[in-house]
Formats: C-alpha cells, structure tokens, sequence
C-alpha cells in the first residue's frame, strides 16, 4: 500500500485533501515566498491522529511541513517539493480553563483570539497578543515562540506556557500537561520544543498560564525628537508608570506613511519618533508623568486617547496595514541592545540607500524588550533580489553583536544567516538535538538548522 493509502485507511477519507481539494493558502505564509504544493494535506483531528500520521511519514520516509494560522513571515510553514503538510485546522478548542490555578488548556489548532475569549469569559486573562490573534494559532504561537506587544509586561510566548503535548517525528507522544508553576522535576523537556519551529516535534495541546485581568488601559501618544531621548521615555515610564504594558517606537518615515495613508493626524507637526504607551495606571498619575517628561523636554509633545476609537486609530498606525501595499515589501524581524537600535538604524537605513536611492526603508518596534522590525520597498534591478536585502540587514545586524530574529523565527529564509547569531558550538548542540528527535529528517527539512 502505498503511503496516501495506508494514512486515509488510518485516519478516515476527510482527514486527506489533494489536489483540487486544498487552494494557495497551504503553498506559503504571510512572507509569499512558498513556491512549491505540497503533495497532500493531513488533517488530524487529535493527538493520536497527529501520533498515527507522523508514525507512517516516519516509516515511508516522507517529509513533513507543519502548519498553523499561515501567519509566519519567515518560510517556516512552506512546503519544500515533495513534502506533505502536517495541518492543525481541524485540532482545535478550549478544554478547560482553570479559574483555581490560573491556567488553561488548549488544542494547538486553536486560534489566540478564541483562547482571550475564553480567559476572559472566566474573569482571566491571557498576556500573549498579537496583530493576527484572529487566524493566528496556539500551536505556533508556540513553536515559534512568538512575541507581540505585551512583551515589556509578560515576556515571550514561552513564559506563558506551563505544559505541553508533543509528538515526536516516529510517533511517540510525549505528554507533560503541567498545572504547576513549579515543577523542578528532572529536565524541562517543554523548551526543547517551545520555538523549535515544528523541527524537533509537533506541539498537539498546551497548558497556558492567565494572569488577572490588567484592568482600565489608557494608551497614549508621545512625541519625542531623538533614539537617545526614547530610550530615556522608557526607564523613566518603567519607574513612573510600573504597570507600562506596551512601549511601541515608530520613527518617522513609518509613523507618517501609515497615519498619512490612513488620513489621521494627532500632533500639529512631525517629529523624529513617535512612541505608544499603555498602562493601567490612574489617570492622575499619566497626567503627572506626561507633565514632568514635558517639563523636562524628554517629550515634545503628547496624547492621551480619550476613547476606545482614538487609541484604535493610534494603534492603527502601529499595525502598518498601508504600508503592506508598498511594491516588493520585505518585512524584517530583529534584536539587538536597545541602545544600540538608533545607530543600527541609521547605519542600516544609509546602507540600503546607498544601493537603491529610492528605497522606502522604515523602522518601528516594541524597543523596550529589544526588539526592532524593519520595511524595505524597492525595485531590483538587472542579477538583483530580496537576498541583496537580506545580506544588508543582517551584514551590518551582525556587526552590532544582535540577533537575525526577535520573534518571527527563523524559518527558511533566516537559515543561511543563522551564523551570524550563533556560534559554531551552538549549531553543534542544535544538529544533534535533530538527530536524536528526528534521525531520518523529516520534520520541517529545510528550516532553522
């Protein structure tokens, strides 16, 4: 029998698309790099099907591409020829949510938005959160280790998670759901996988960790005229504001693109930099703390959304939904020391132009927890392409000692850069943790290492 044969005998006809049956969505994610169909598509249904599936692909030998939302920017998701496509979809829902431990547990097809909901109807609330909550799923939130704006706050994807469900390459299900915050009991194999990428096992279900809910949040807008005077705005709001949530810095090409395309303006002139906060906060206390920073000339100007309408269109401006039309855009994800990111900025952007003049390159981030992403629009000329971009960024990137990937992962179009941020003896440990998980390679070939 062949493979097709022995996985639709196994796991029921609907669980195989082919062909006709599945459209674009499953050749790439949000990148559009993803050339290559896949050969079939399986769509487990739990994590014994996961378990069966990956069982036979391991037997025959067959390469595996893991998908979630589609949301990834970095090729992580896209099959390479010949691979068959692992797709969460149709694992999804909320078992339970815990109100006594603060925890939830979730399939890993599950999108982040319905996981909030589900917190939130219990009177939690879930930290993780990102742009694409609505299509975004927990599995790879997780496998990426995904970041989002309340970084500053809760940290990474990674510290909200407490237990995992994961099936290894040959089918072995590896089962630790903890409802513990502490469990000190031998390895802590869960990290192996948070941020694998989907190369060392498929995440099936999560315990996530809640937090009680932050409360009112008041967003604000402050205007500010150098990188030196942001990163000063930020300790002065970790001491004057300990409940800052978001810390989002937008230098000036990017803010004005968006708010201009959008047709909103908030200040009477441009700045350098403009910067969104959020805390929870009183609003004697903002008040207080915007006053002094003007007094002090740390801010030139400031904001502070008086409905929830006004801090959407100031977040607005923060998700860059215009700039994605810009032709040939490559979105860029990186960290480094926050105060190196104004000089890397400067010298990036005069590197980018001295090659393409025109080039619309922009830069916005959350800064406070290091990280930084970058816009580049141009066109290519005669023998040229993204990868002329690419080692640009991550030429000069490597010069400042950070890191090809702050939270985006790195997929199939970081890989060749990989070095850059690691160390040889680091690669070592990560091809042999591969080889001891997945010794015939069939999980993600092709990706992170």
């Amino acid at each position: 029998m062949t493979l097709v044969d022995r996985l639709r005998a196994a796991l029921g006809e609907g669980s195989l698309l082919e062909g006709s049956a599945f459209g674009p969505r499953h050749v790439s994610d949000m990148s559009g790099t993803g050339k290559a169909r896949p050969q079939f598509i399986v769509r487990p249904r739990n994590t014994s099907e996961v378990s069966t599936a990956l069982r036979l692909c391991n037997e025959y030998g067959a390469t595996v591409t893991v998908q979630g939302g589609m949301t990834g920017l970095a090729g992580g998701a896209n099959p390479q020829p010949g691979d068959l496509v692992l797709s969460l979809e149709l694992l999804r829902g909320v078992e339970n949510v815990d109100v006594a431990s603060a925890t939830m547990a979730v399939s890993a097809g599950t999108p982040l938005e319905t996981c909030q909901a589900a917190a939130a109807e219990k009177g939690l609330f879930l930290a993780l959160d990102l742009g694409s909550r609505g299509s975004c799923q927990i599995g790879g939130n997780l496998a990426t280790n995904a970041g989002g704006i309340r970084v500053i706050r809760y940290g990474m994807a990674r510290e909200q998670v407490l237990g995992l469900e994961v099936v290894l390459a040959d089918g072995t299900i590896i089962s630790s759901m903890n409802r513990m915050l502490k469990n000190n009991a031998g390895y802590d194999l869960k990290q192996l996988f948070i941020g694998s990428e989907g190369t060392l096992g498929v995440i099936t279900r999560a315990v996530l960790r809640l937090h009680p809910p932050p409360g009112p949040i008041t967003t604000m807008l402050c205007a500010v005229s150098s990188y030196a005077k942001v990163v000063t705005l930020l300790r002065h709001a970790q001491e004057g504001l300990v409940t800052l949530l978001a810390f989002e810095a937008m230098w000036a090409d990017y803010f004005n693109f968006n708010a201009n395309a959008l047709k909103l303006g908030f200040f009477a002139e441009s700045h350098p930099f403009n910067v969104i906060l959020e805390s929870t906060a009183n609003a004697d206390t903002i008040e207080s703390f915007l006053g002094q920073c003007l007094d002090e000339g740390l801010i030139a100007d400031a904001l502070i959304a008086r409905s929830q309408t006004q801090a959407r269109e100031i977040w607005s401006v923060r998700e860059g939904y215009p700039i994605e039309n810009l032709p040939n855009l490559l979105n860029f994800d990186v960290s480094l020391p926050i105060g190196l990111i104004g000089e890397y900025a400067e010298v990036c952007t005069t590197a980018l132009r001295a090659r393409w003049p025109e080039a619309h390159v922009s830069f916005y981030g959350h800064v406070g927890d290091s990280n930084v992403h970058i816009c580049v629009s141009t066109f290519f000329g005669a023998g040229e392409s993204i990868h002329d971009v690419d080692d640009i960024v991550y030429s000069v990137l490597g010069s400042y000692g950070g890191s090809i990937s702050a939270e985006h992962g790195i997929g199939a179009l970081k890989r060749p850069y990989l070095h850059l941020s690691r160390s040889a003896e680091e690669l070592a440990l990560m091809r042999s943790l591969k080889q001891a998980l997945d010794p015939r390679g069939i999980l993600n070939p092709g990706k992170v290492i």
